[in-house]
């Protein structure tokens, strides 16, 4: 296990209770936009990297067809496994693995999908690329995940504040990059829905079940927020919380 692998799964470790139970990640209706757009059916296959705790798992694999999840960190794995035994689902399978070297076979699967996890592959384009490969022509790969803004410099802002919070995280991209990347792995980009997700500085930072980080940042933070530096996130003050947006897209792409 390499420097970089052993930052992700202690990060992951410490993340995987608050996580489960997040709101955030919990959401009935972007479970359902991964639902749909994913067009699961009986005797469909479906994989879902760096699956976390299993939500998404659990989601895709009411809908019928068989579900493997896949991720480095093996709480999470462990978490994936108890919550589709709490929901009794047999059609789910978990196994180790990093996201830029599958451990599948070319074509083998009919759907793809990759949610709130690009931002922490150290290489993304690997990691998509391999997502094509395991993929059968005629299949989706779908990513959901935050984007940061267009502008180079708000977009580096951004991702810095995210690294502060969280060690594991690498660079979450602009829309733009997203699609290129995708298409440089022979994906043509279907479709893409964006939304907005309002952010707290506490709940942000409680995710991420790291105390010691707190006052540091939000220090940072309020510095920013008061010199009228946006980050790309519409930071703000509000009375005195710490607010922000997150803009972000699920991109839905097929491979010929």
């Amino acid at each position: 296990m390499d420097k970089r692998d052993a930052v992700v799964r202690e990060e992951f470790t410490r993340q995987a209770d608050a996580m489960s139970t997040a709101a955030l990640f919990n959401d009935e209706t972007i479970l359902d936009r991964i639902g749909e757009a994913a067009g699961l059916k009986a005797g469909s296959r479906a994989l879902d990297v760096a699956c976390g705790p299993g939500i998404v798992v659990e989601a895709l694999a009411r809908r019928g067809g068989e579900v493997v999840g896949c991720d480095i960190t093996p709480a999470m794995l462990e978490k994936t496994r108890s919550r589709a035994a709490a929901a009794s689902l047999d059609n789910v399978t978990c196994v180790p693995g990093r996201a830029e070297a599958l451990p599948f076979e070319n074509d083998y699967f009919d759907v793809v999908v990759s949610r709130s996890a690009v931002h922490h592959f150290s290489d993304p384009a690997a990691a998509i690329r391999e997502m094509a490969r395991v993929v059968r022509p005629g299949g989706r790969v779908i990513t959901v995940d935050v984007m940061s803004a267009e502008a180079a410099q708000d977009s580096a802002l951004h991702n810095a504040l995210e690294t502060l919070r969280d060690p594991s995280h690498v660079r979450m991209l602009p829309r733009t990059e997203l699609h290129r990347t995708l298409a440089a792995a022979g994906l043509r980009v279907d479709s893409c829905v964006t939304w907005v997700n309002h952010r707290e500085f506490g709940e942000w930072m409680k995710i991420v079940s790291a105390p010691e980080r707190i006052e540091p940042l939000k220090i940072v933070m309020t510095a920013l927020a008061s010199s009228g530096v946006c980050a790309g996130i519409g930071l703000h003050l509000d009375n005195g919380r710490l607010l922000f947006d997150h803009t972000a897209g699920l991109t839905v792409a097929s491979k010929p």
